[in-house]
């Protein structure tokens, strides 16, 4: 699954309201009262406040799998994630990764996602918990899928909230102790401490930050640490003017050798890329998706974690 993108990264990732997220504090002793920042929908989003997330630590694995890796070191211009295909190529390393998961305690049926509004289950796949006439409609192989990963797809968590950013799913407080965390966890750490995925997607990124590469190589590197297999997405809108978000998300793919769902290029063929502007956020433009676009998400959506989960299992 080697593809060659000239450049350093400069990633990207997801969110629908244009929250800033404060600077991470020492880590309380009590619960504290807790000030979560209100979306502005009335200002444009020109980019948000740096956060310095806290130091978290993870469990050292008993063994880690080969991750093949690509130097990337200069900016890319290239637009050539364009021509990638919608969902994942086979890769090398997945198995490895999964079988050290399972060694570690992992959930063979579950999933988790790491997302913004967008991703939330009532825009995104908890019909697949939801809706017995959706399920019936799929193949046998997505019925199958469905069936192994029952409850993820309609389930609420940290990580998969509005506003969310590369620098929040590292922010202490940005759960605000509610889905089960503690304070002084990240949303990933309470993620993963209370729903042992196998598997994430992560695709998240219309808003962003200035250190979003470095936040999400941690965010990445945290996943592989603890044996999970982190699927990667690109987004529908071009709110950046220049594409670099979903570059940069190809060219993470890429440099960890992980498989990226091109969610991007499945919305070709729809007026304006099935995205609109909502009537009460207009200066956030169009970064909404249409109901057509919203079904080729969850469909292609499901079809990306369908082909990995069999990659990595071995069907």
């Amino acid at each position: 699954m080697k593809r060659i993108f000239p450049s350093t990264l400069l990633v990207l990732l997801i969110a629908c309201t244009p929250q800033a997220t404060p600077p991470p504090t020492q880590p309380p002793t009590d619960t504290p009262a807790r000030v979560v920042p209100t979306p502005r929908y009335d200002v444009p989003t020109q980019g948000q406040s740096t956060v310095t997330p806290g130091a978290t630590q993870t469990k050292q694995a008993t063994s880690t799998p080969t991750i093949e890796s690509t130097t990337l070191t200069a900016t890319s211009e290239s637009n050539e994630w364009m021509t990638l295909p919608v969902q994942p190529e086979p890769g090398t390393n997945l198995r490895a990764i999964y079988q050290k998961g399972l060694a570690l305690g992992n959930n063979p049926n579950a999933f988790s996602i790491f997302g913004d509004c967008q991703a939330e289950p009532q825009e995104f796949l908890g019909v697949y918990d939801t809706d017995d006439l959706i399920v019936e409609s799929l193949s046998p192989e997505l019925q199958e899928t469905v069936a192994n990963f029952a409850g993820s797809f309609e389930r609420e968590s940290p990580t998969a909230q509005d506003g969310t950013t590369p620098g929040a799913l590292l922010w202490d407080q940005w759960h605000r102790g509610e889905y089960g965390c503690q304070f002084g966890e990240t949303p990933v750490d309470c993620e993963l401490r209370i729903h042992r995925p196998s598997f994430v997607i992560i695709q998240i990124g219309s808003h962003f930050e200035s250190r979003n590469t470095e936040y999400l190589r941690r965010v990445i590197n945290q996943l592989l640490e603890q044996g999970v297999i982190p699927i990667l997405a690109t987004k529908a809108d071009n709110r950046e003017k220049d594409n670099r978000i979903n570059r940069d998300m190809a060219l993470l793919s890429d440099e960890f050798n992980l498989p990226l769902w091109n969610f991007w290029a499945s919305l070709s063929d729809l007026p304006n890329r099935g995205l609109y502007t909502r009537d009460d956020r207009p200066l956030q433009g169009d970064i909404y998706l249409t109901d057509e676009a919203k079904v080729i998400h969850r469909e292609t959506g499901l079809d990306a974690l369908n082909i990995v989960w069999r990659m990595a299992t071995g069907q």
